[in-house]
């Protein structure tokens, strides 16, 4: 929402039956060019994701493993890391290489925009910003 209360519409592709994403939260964190990492549920799944498993590195504090950032990586072009109650929820508004997926309920969750549109809003959210994702209305994100 604009200051004087206008607003933008984007086209966003949500989670498929099953995998809905819905309810509040808040823009945790942003990340230009992220490394994606499937959750374990998602590798359990899919087997192929193996090779993108994802470990913790204590010593250095440091997660490894993951997808490097491009333009084959699932996250796309940037990703906005949704929050619930101060603690990262998995889900994420995020760029999607997809792009014939928009409109479409076909996600494991994720709020999917095609990249020009996710740099767009990246840019103009700030960290802390409340987020409410609706699922079945039009729309599905504000």
């Amino acid at each position: 929402t604009e200051p004087g209360g206008s607003a933008l519409r984007y086209g966003v592709g949500l989670g498929r039956a099953g995998f809905e994403c819905a309810g509040s939260g808040t823009v945790g964190r942003k990340q230009a060019w992220p490394r994606w990492h499937p959750p374990e549920e998602m590798i359990e799944r899919q087997p192929e994701l193996e090779k993108y498993r994802t470990t913790y590195d204590r010593q250095n504090d440091a997660w490894l493993g993951g997808m490097e950032p491009g333009l084959a990586n699932p996250l796309g072009s940037r990703a906005i890391y949704i929050n619930q109650n101060g603690r990262d929820t998995l889900y994420r508004i995020h760029g999607s290489p997809e792009w014939r997926s928009i409109g479409k309920s076909v996600s494991s969750g994720c709020v999917r925009m095609i990249n020009q549109d996710v740099i767009d809003l990246f840019e103009r959210v700030s960290v802390g910003a409340p987020i409410l994702v609706t699922s079945g209305l039009p729309g599905g994100i504000s």
